[in-house]
């Protein structure tokens, strides 16, 4: 199968898991013909890496890898569509883009390569954060559907500790970004941005 038309098949599939009309999801000879274009879309994308020196082949197989994870991902959701398939395939994304981002800030050097690194990792850390925050919600809102009035209740308290908690997540990626710029400065200069930071981000 070439690449196009693995595209095509998983596209289609995608769709049809998601219609509400749809009757069944994708079949198994269906799902095992895609995965294995995935597989070999990713074998070819690793050869056009060989030909490449130091960090570029590094991103490059980073790419193509993390374009993999997320084809299989992508493949899982129209297999098996569900609240756990969506919610790995945002991992998968989360994940792909993180890696690609950490090897790129190996192309800089010193303090700016910190700063680089930790936005990688805040962006990685706010992506998974959403893709939890999604999943809960959505978890407890089904239950509460299900349910009586009390456990729409408890679904909303549900959905906010999982908010909070991923604002709490994303701040603290935040902070350690702020941190990281203040080691660029020196002295009286360098102790006012790290005041700055924690008053921003409500550290003590």
């Amino acid at each position: 199968m070439n690449k196009t038309n693995n595209i095509t098949i998983i596209a289609a599939a995608v769709a049809l898991s998601f219609s509400a009309a749809a009757l069944a999801a994708m079949s198994k000879t269906e799902y095992k013909s895609a995965k294995d274009g995935i597989g070999s879309d990713y074998k070819a994308a690793k050869g056009a890496c060989q030909s490449m020196q130091a960090n570029a082949k590094d991103i490059c197989m980073a790419e193509a890898k993390g374009r993999e994870k997320v084809a299989l991902a992508e493949l899982g959701v129209a297999y098996k569509p569900g609240q756990k398939s969506r919610y790995d395939l945002r991992l998968a994304k989360a994940d792909a883009d993180y890696a690609v981002a950490k090897e790129k800030c190996d192309d800089i050097a010193g303090n700016a390569k910190d700063i680089c690194v930790k936005q990688a990792k805040a962006a990685h850390v706010a992506a998974r954060a959403d893709a939890k925050t999604a999943k809960t919600s959505a978890e407890a809102n089904t239950a509460a559907h299900e349910k009586s009035a009390e456990s729409r209740k408890d679904a909303d308290a549900k959905i906010a500790d999982a908010r909070k908690d991923a604002a709490a997540d994303k701040r603290d990626a935040d902070y350690a970004v702020a941190k990281e710029k203040c080691d660029a400065l020196a002295s009286e200069a360098k102790e006012r941005c790290v005041k700055d930071a924690k008053a921003q981000y409500g550290k003590s």
